[in-house]
């Protein structure tokens, strides 16, 4: 969220418009009858979210929900992963774009400190979150000097890491093709110093191709939503804090089932809209893109939560 575009005047949502924890967890249990087994909580940042632990327990809770999953930045992890774990959280993510301190304040655009955050990972390691994921954004000319280190890290903490080719996320980034470095050279750079193999798929819509150190100590994967755009698997709804569904991180179409559970919508009535949508999805931005496409109006990132 560009502080130009987001700065001190912004007019935020009044809160009767964002959803409840109750309506966030009867749209889960909703979306588990549909067959949904996997939650993940992202933002913004979630921990921002008051009493956020409510929510996590409550989505926990609900019958067909067998994972539980949190996107952060870090910066409150540290004091909160105990009380994540405790109310029913099985995994954590965080952004990590570089252990340089100067280069991650860069990425980020953030005065957070870099030790606050790896505070935090060792914090969520500690209460059992583990292996704690890291995910890592890649620019060229920016942080992908830093490719290997990162590694290295990951490695030596037992942590999982991704890589991320950069996106077009909309139009604040001011996304240029020249920006992207290809997952297969970041595999090729690590590999060059931390010899690596393929690993199969666990199963069908995984984003990112895994690879495994040949000596044993870990893996890593890379997201390759630019040069290998994996539309066709995919398997992600979004569900946006004031209730819109979108089935694309990309979408510029939404269902608003806040409007409808207000409205005294049933269950029933809730699942055959998002089966519909979800039954005629056309979305393959990323594909779109790759062959001088994907003109047309989207939400930001920021707004759908990546």
């Amino acid at each position: 969220m560009p502080r130009e575009a987001f700065g001190p005047n912004h007019a935020f949502l009044a809160r009767t418009e964002i959803l409840t924890y109750e309506e966030f967890a009867r749209l889960v249990s909703v979306f588990a009858q549909l067959g949904v087994s996997k939650v993940r909580l992202t933002g913004g940042e979630p921990l921002l979210r008051k009493d956020l632990e409510t929510l996590v327990s409550m989505v926990a809770a609900t019958p067909g929900i067998d994972d539980v999953a949190l996107t952060t930045n870090g910066s409150l992890l540290a004091t909160r992963a105990m009380s994540l774990r405790a109310a029913g959280l099985n995994r954590v993510t965080v952004s990590l774009d570089s252990i340089d301190p100067a280069m991650f304040a860069a990425m980020a655009d953030t005065r957070l400190a870099l030790a606050t955050v790896l505070d935090g990972i060792a914090a969520a390691t500690d209460a059992g979150l583990s292996p704690v994921k890291l995910n890592a954004v890649v620019r060229r000319g920016r942080n992908d000097e830093g490719i290997v280190e990162l590694a290295e890290f990951a490695r030596a903490h037992g942590h999982v890491l991704r890589f991320i080719e950069y996106m077009d996320v909309g139009d604040t980034n001011k996304w240029v093709l020249d920006d992207v470095v290809p997952s297969a050279e970041v595999i090729a750079r690590i590999g060059a110093v931390f010899p690596v193999e393929p690993m199969p798929s666990i199963r069908r819509g995984e984003v990112a191709k895994r690879w495994r150190y040949v000596d044993g100590s870990g893996e890593i994967g890379v997201i390759s939503s630019v040069t290998q755009p994996f539309c066709t698997d995919c398997t992600r709804a979004r569900v946006t804090s004031i209730g819109e569904l979108f089935t694309c991180l990309f979408g510029s179409r939404k269902l608003d089932l806040r409007a409808l559970m207000r409205a005294g919508s049933s269950d029933d009535e809730l699942r055959r809209a998002i089966s519909g949508v979800w039954s005629g999805r056309r979305d393959r931005y990323s594909e779109v893109m790759r062959v001088g496409g994907g003109n047309e109006p989207r939400a930001e990132m920021s707004y759908l939560g990546g």
